[in-house]
C-alpha cells in the first residue's frame, strides 16, 4: 500500500497551492480519503475528508470556504485545493485512507510540507 503526496512548497499569504495524493495497493474507490495537517508543537488535525460513497465532504472550520477536497477515482488520486492561504496554514500535510472490513484499514502518506510566508 502506498500513498504519495505532492504539491507542497513555499507560498506567499493569499496565494494558492494544490496538493495531490496518489494511492496504490488498495481499492481506492472504496476508501474514505482525508487530509490531515500537523504544525510544529501542535497535534495532528483533520483538515478535510471525502467519503467513498456519495463523495460527501467535511472541513475543519478554519479552512471552510478556502480549501476544497476532491477525488478522481479513475486515477486513484485525491486533491486538496488550498486558496487564500494564511501563515497559520503552515504545516506538514498528510494524506489518509480509511476503509476495508470493519473500517479497520488506516493508511498514511509520508507528508508534504506547506509553508505560507512572505
Amino acid at each position: 500500500v502506498q500513498l504519495v503526496e505532492s504539491g507542497g512548497g513555499l507560498v506567499q499569504p493569499g496565494r494558492s497551492l494544490r496538493l495531490s495524493c496518489a494511492g496504490s495497493g488498495f481499492t481506492f474507490s472504496g476508501y474514505d480519503m482525508s487530509w490531515y495537517r500537523q504544525a510544529p508543537g501542535k497535534e495532528r488535525e483533520l483538515v478535510a475528508r471525502i467519503t467513498s460513497a456519495g463523495g460527501r465532504t467535511t472541513y475543519v472550520d478554519s479552512v471552510k470556504g478556502r480549501f476544497t477536497i476532491s477525488r478522481d477515482k479513475s486515477k486513484n488520486t485525491v486533491f486538496l485545493q488550498m486558496n487564500s492561504l494564511k501563515p497559520e496554514d503552515t504545516a506538514i500535510y498528510y494524506c489518509n485512507a480509511r476503509g476495508g472490513m470493519y473500517y479497520s484499514n488506516d493508511y498514511w502518506g509520508q507528508g508534504t510540507q506547506v509553508t505560507v510566508s512572505s
